[in-house]
């Protein structure tokens, strides 16, 4: 079930449960959770990608330890709010992944969300790029999941 509007997103899931927000990068998916409450989102951990298969096993591995009851995936808008290349990417993972196991899933818009994470990596942390190489991914998933939560607790 893809869902599009938080509005229908948020009556799709069950009452409590925590949900997984993804940044799905080339080379990486950047991997959050948030508590059962939906209140913060985390970030959990980055996994290398590999082929399509091989990291859906480590992704339901992870959801099902967890009791995941959604996804929020980040959705690579151009600034001009177009999609591109790397949207059509996105949402073929989502499609394939849905296939295989049938959840709510909500694209949230990661404009910027590298680039804030970065730079929080930079100011606030003074974090080395090797460092910043090994952490961004998550962080950026955190980022796209809290936004959604936050959204939530607003319907």
């Amino acid at each position: 079930m893809v869902v599009l509007l938080h509005e229908d997103f948020a009556t799709a899931l069950p009452r409590t449960g925590a949900l997984a927000g993804l940044d799905l990068g080339e080379k990486t998916i950047g991997i959050a959770v948030s508590d059962a409450l939906r209140t913060v989102g985390s970030p959990l951990e980055t996994l290398r990608r590999t082929k399509f298969t091989a990291d859906l096993e480590k992704l339901f591995a992870i959801m099902d330890h967890r009791a995941i009851a959604g996804l929020v995936i980040g959705l690579p808008l151009n600034m001009d709010g177009t999609e591109g290349p790397r949207c059509q990417s996105v949402r073929a993972f989502a499609r394939n992944l849905l296939q295989r196991r049938e959840l709510p899933l909500l694209f949230w818009d990661e404009r910027l969300s590298t680039a804030a994470v970065t730079r929080m990596m930079i100011e606030e942390h003074d974090l080395t790029r090797k460092r910043q190489g090994e952490t961004v991914d998550k962080l950026a998933a955190a980022w796209i999941l809290q936004g959604a939560l936050d959204r939530l607790r607003r319907t």
